[in-house]
């Protein structure tokens, strides 16, 4: 029979605090063996100890109570190891995200004051012909909810065999950003007529005038580019309302590798002059300027057309 051990005891036996004890009992993760009905003091025994250094192991690795009690309760060995390599694998997933996070921390206290704005530019939209998804989301489920949008889009124009226009895009609504939840747009150039399937309809992007800045690589460091141009657009007093646009001349469709991705982020400004870094071209006949392109020789090659 094996012997028994105060609450006390074992919290000493097992590193385990008397307040944990007392909480993995009352989930009834770990159950004392003995319970006095009459002070309440809680008994274990030494059989119990193994069990509470296993699961004193897994809240180690952070893994949850209640995934500790599935884990214990496994049937066989199979669920057993089943359940253990889906929590190393999220735990593999947070290391990435945290190391993610490492990177982009020193980028940005390593970067110059203002960031780098090589890649600002400004660019008239015209009115455009798409097939759309347009949805309320929550921005914690945004890109989620873009990126299976835009599997369901391509996938409405291949069974109606239609031709995909490029780039893909975006529309994303001031409440999306201020409120965190809010009307947002993702649309597939087709000048084509497509029926409407499910969430799947046509849709007329409107024309705008645009500043523009291209972010590389996966959407980790987005918020980096965002920045920039925000500063670059309230610096000229240039911003109008209306919804922030995103295009993607190279996204998961284009290519496997977030190393090669570019997302094109335009702000609707107001047009007044000639693009950054390019300065006006001479007037013409009558004294009147002349129209400047509104893309710098370095965004004609990178942004979408």
């Amino acid at each position: 029979m094996d012997a028994t051990l105060p609450i006390g005891d074992f919290a000493r036996a097992t590193h385990l605090s008397v307040k944990t004890l007392r909480y993995y009992h009352r989930v009834g993760l770990l159950e004392p063996d003995e319970v006095d009905r009459h002070t309440g003091h809680r008994y274990y025994t030494t059989a119990q100890i193994p069990t509470a250094q296993i699961i004193r192991r897994f809240r180690a690795l952070d893994m949850p109570v209640e995934q500790i009690a599935k884990v214990l309760a496994a049937p066989d060995l199979d669920t057993r190891n089943a359940l253990l390599a889906a929590h190393l694998h999220q735990m593999e997933q947070e290391l990435a995200r945290t190391q993610s996070a490492v990177v982009s921390l020193r980028d940005l206290l390593t970067r110059p004051p203002g960031g780098t704005r090589a890649e600002i530019g400004r660019r008239s939209v015209p009115a455009t012909p798409a097939v759309a998804i347009t949805e309320t989301v929550d921005v914690a489920e945004a890109l989620t909810w873009y990126q299976g949008a835009l599997g369901e889009i391509y996938a409405t124009l291949d069974a109606q065999g239609l031709a995909a226009g490029s780039p893909a895009g975006g529309i994303f609504s001031t409440d999306l950003f201020t409120h965190e939840h809010g009307p947002a747009t993702v649309f597939v150039p087709c000048t084509e007529p497509v029926r409407p399937m499910g969430r799947v309809d046509a849709l007329v992007v409107p024309p705008a005038e645009l500043a523009t800045i291209i972010h590389r690589g996966p959407h980790t460091n987005i918020d980096l580019a965002y920045g920039t141009l925000g500063a670059y657009v309230a610096e000229h007093a240039l911003a109008v309302d209306g919804p922030i646009r995103e295009y993607y001349p190279v996204a998961r469709r284009e290519s496997p590798d977030p190393a090669t991705w570019r997302t094109e982020i335009c702000w609707p400004i107001f047009h007044t002059g000639p693009s950054p870094h390019q300065p006006a071209e001479p007037k013409g006949d009558g004294g009147q300027q002349r129209t400047t392109p509104l893309l710098t020789n370095r965004a004609r090659r990178t942004g979408p057309q």
